[in-house]
């Protein structure tokens, strides 16, 4: 399975039997640049997907973290998580939300770690469903449990140590999925101001078309991240993984064959002040 598919793709897919569809939307406001974020349940009861369901990630992240954190679970949480949302390792699975399309990618990229590749984020989400005319549902939608297996693949998320590591290496690129203010250290989000040194930095704004919320096509993806791309390894992060996530679905679908997401961004980083910072570009 492709790790984006359309609105026309999922329209026809929609009755398939083998397929579920969960709608991952996290909702994120600000006050005085701290982002606070809550489940977006609400939203998905006053409407959603036919036959979608909903994908509550602060149940499936680890349970002993800060809400805000989300920290990657254990292996038997995340199995147990994801088969109570009906999931098994037979089923194809498509994921939506109704912000940017990282929470889907988010929830994406962790079933990618725990060895489930059959998965995909709907190309802009709620908004584009919404913008093509297809059907709505308001009744509360749900898939009967089942039996997830997990196969953790550790590579394809680090922790401080390995980025720590990588600052100065010239084989990973590191990269900020955050938005500019941040990453030049002029807004204080998380308790320090800046980014991990030698950082680039690809906002998980500008690989969409902001007037569609659609991924940017992949030709002007390529053009954008230009020498990124040529890194042996690249490993994204941002605040706590999911605008990191939407950029490591660009990436893979580039081809690029050695992504991995800091999961705990800068939320960790920024708490632990004997790791480095720095501001500007």
């Amino acid at each position: 399975m492709e790790p984006l598919v359309s609105v026309d793709w999922l329209a026809e897919h929609l009755p398939d039997r083998d397929l579920c569809v969960f709608d991952a939307t996290i909702q994120v406001n600000k006050f005085l640049f701290v982002p606070f974020v809550r489940s977006g349940h609400r939203e998905w009861r006053s409407g959603h997907i036919p036959g979608s369901a909903f994908a509550d990630l602060f149940a499936i992240n680890d349970p002993k973290a800060p809400r805000r954190a989300f920290r990657f679970p254990s292996t038997d949480h995340f199995a147990a998580a994801i088969g109570a949302l009906g999931i098994s390792n037979e089923h194809r699975v498509v994921l939506y939300d109704r912000r940017e399309s990282m929470w889907a990618a988010r929830l994406w990229w962790m079933l990618r770690v725990f060895g489930h590749d059959n998965a995909a984020v709907l190309d802009g989400g709620w908004g584009a469903w919404r913008a093509a005319g297809a059907m709505i549902c308001r009744r509360p939608c749900r898939y009967e449990p089942s039996t997830f297996v997990a196969r953790a693949r550790p590579q394809l998320k680090v922790g401080k140590d390995e980025v720590l590591a990588a600052i100065g290496d010239p084989r990973v690129c590191l990269v900020n999925a955050l938005g500019r203010r941040q990453h030049r250290g002029e807004v204080n989000e998380y308790g320090r101001r800046g980014h991990i040194p030698g950082s680039r930095n690809v906002t998980a704004w500008e690989i969409l078309d902001r007037e569609t919320g659609r991924y940017r096509p992949l030709p002007r993806l390529r053009e954008r991240l230009g020498p990124i791309l040529d890194a042996e390894r690249i490993i994204t992060y941002c605040g706590a993984g999911a605008a990191a996530a939407s950029l490591a679905n660009v990436l893979i679908r580039l081809g690029h064959p050695n992504v991995a997401v800091y999961n705990a961004g800068l939320m960790e980083w920024c708490a632990d002040r004997t790791l480095p910072l720095e501001v500007g570009e």
